[in-house]
């Protein structure tokens, strides 16, 4: 079985950097990493580029910046891949040692994955650039919701897989079968703008019989702080999801299909 990183990023390196450094911490590596680069500048590029020579298996998929068109990219990337599983993270989340072995732990046939996130207080951004340490500890004065910096895998059996839509679920610490994903179509690019594309795609993949399960006390990422995105257009992403909701859609019109 193969398996994908796919990192959704855009402008942001010094955050990039540290996320790709974590990546190479990890226990167990993934096959492949799918940089889905949303209209990124130069100083991007020359820092993937960097990587890549360190020998990561990174595939950089990039577009045109025409404003917040995440749903189109990570679909872009993911068509990309030769990977059976992907394991889904945001460009500003740092990984645990253990994050990518946590998921591959729990993975089964119809069930989708999201783990735990720790966000990191913007008064640590300055010496995290500084120092680019990518291990928190949990005692880390850098850091908010300390419990879930608790890694204790043997703990997360006790969470039950579900087939009702948690309000836990993140596209920043996501996990799910290739094929399942293309069977719903992938994320569905009418919502563009910031809101609701990860959890509309996840009900798409509950309505169609995957089930959902939480990684408590492991699969753990850190969360760099940062202000929030634009929010002008979570309405009418709402209103989208809301009919995927009212008529148990599995299906998206507007998805990956079309680059496959």
């Amino acid at each position: 079985m193969r398996t994908s990183l796919l990192i959704s990023t855009y402008n942001w390196p010094q955050a990039l950097e540290l996320v790709l450094r974590s990546v190479q911490e990890q226990i167990k590596m993934p096959d492949e990493i799918l940089l889905a680069d949303d209209g990124s500048g130069e100083e991007t590029a020359v820092l993937i580029k960097s990587f890549i020579e360190k020998d990561l298996p990174i595939k950089h998929v990039w577009q045109e910046d025409q404003g917040f068109r995440r749903t189109s990219i990570l679909n872009k990337a993911v068509a990309k891949s030769e990977a059976d599983y992907i394991v889904q993270i945001d460009g500003d989340c740092m990984l645990h040692p253990n994050f990518l072995l946590d998921h591959l732990n729990n993975l089964k046939e119809n069930r989708f994955l999201f783990g735990s996130r720790v966000n990191i207080r913007e008064e640590a951004l300055e010496q995290l650039f500084k120092l680019k340490n990518t291990e928190i500890g949990f005692f880390s004065r850098s850091i908010s919701r300390r419990t879930r910096n608790l890694h204790l895998p043997f703990l997360t059996a006790f969470y039950k897989e579900t087939a009702q839509l948690s309000k836990k679920v993140r596209g920043c610490n996501l996990s799910f079968w290739r094929k399942d994903f293309l069977a719903i179509n992938g994320y569905n690019e009418d919502m563009t703008g910031w809101g609701k594309e990860d959890s509309e795609m996840v009900v798409r993949l509950l309505n169609r019989g995957v089930n959902g399960k939480r990684l408590r006390y492991g699969g753990i990422i850190y969360h760099i702080w940062h202000k929030e995105c634009s929010r002008s257009k979570k309405c009418i992403n709402e209103e989208i999801q809301q009919e995927t909701i009212d008529k148990g859609l599995t299906f998206c019109k507007n998805g990956i299909d079309k680059y496959l």
